[in-house]
């Protein structure tokens, strides 16, 4: 039990918060676990979760190779607040409970949902690069 205890602190986990849990939340999530190559604990949820995750996140995802086909939206708790060392919000950071000594970011990104294929890129993109930046200073390059 101690042991496990010491590996959960060795690794940061994020939690990425949107409204619906469908759309940005879950291409970030996607992004961080594929590109941290399992060194992050990665979480996601909503503040009022969809039904499904947005087919066109789904799409403009997968041409990146990356599937978020099978992500379920799920409610935020405030245990996932408690348990990440980082929360992202997306929209809804006033619904989220604070807890002192976590790192918080709200980022303004456009909600893709009703969009096209063409109007998400970019928002995937924007994604994109704000995960890199955050994994650059979760896990800082072994020099």
């Amino acid at each position: 039990m101690i042991t496990y205890a010491y590996l959960m602190t060795d690794k940061p986990t994020v939690l990425f918060v949107c409204i619906h849990n469908a759309g940005r939340s879950q291409m970030a999530a996607g992004y961080m676990r594929e590109l941290s190559g399992g060194a992050v604990e990665v979480r996601s949820g909503g503040s009022e979760p969809g039904d499904q995750i947005n087919p066109m996140a789904i799409e403009v995802m997968a041409e990146e190779g990356i599937d978020i086909s099978q992500a379920i939206p799920q409610l935020m708790t405030t245990e996932q607040v408690r348990d990440s060392d980082v929360v992202i919000t997306m929209g809804c950071g006033d619904v989220c409970p604070i807890f002192p000594g976590k790192r918080y970011e709200d980022w303004e990104l456009v909600d893709p949902k009703d969009k096209s294929a063409d109007e998400v890129r970019p928002i995937r993109d924007d994604i994109k690069s704000r995960i890199e930046k955050l994994l650059a200073e979760l896990i800082p390059a072994k020099a």
